[in-house]
């Protein structure tokens, strides 16, 4: 059966990071708020690297370049985490 509904792409519209968290709003008006402990690369650069991220392509993604650190939006809300971390 087929849907006429739009499929919804979700894209980072704004990015926030603090010493313990990340928070991403999203166009749909969504926000993804997650532990920055599943980003030791992003918990190992300075408060200015944090803050200087750029979102891909329509916003798919946001890269540190700093902190050499790229992540999707799909995987953070399917509560992906970078290597090296694990669950609790």
């Amino acid at each position: 059966m087929s849907s006429s509904a739009p499929e919804l792409r979700p894209l980072a519209r704004r990015v926030e990071v603090d010493e313990h968290e990340l928070r991403v709003d999203l166009a749909d008006g969504r926000r993804i708020i997650v532990p920055l402990a599943w980003f030791p690369r992003l918990v190992a650069a300075t408060a200015a690297s944090r803050e200087n991220w750029q979102l891909l392509g329509d916003g798919e993604g946001i890269h540190w370049p700093d902190a050499d650190e790229d992540l999707s939006v799909a995987g953070l809300l399917a509560g992906s985490r970078s290597a090296g971390t694990r669950a609790a």
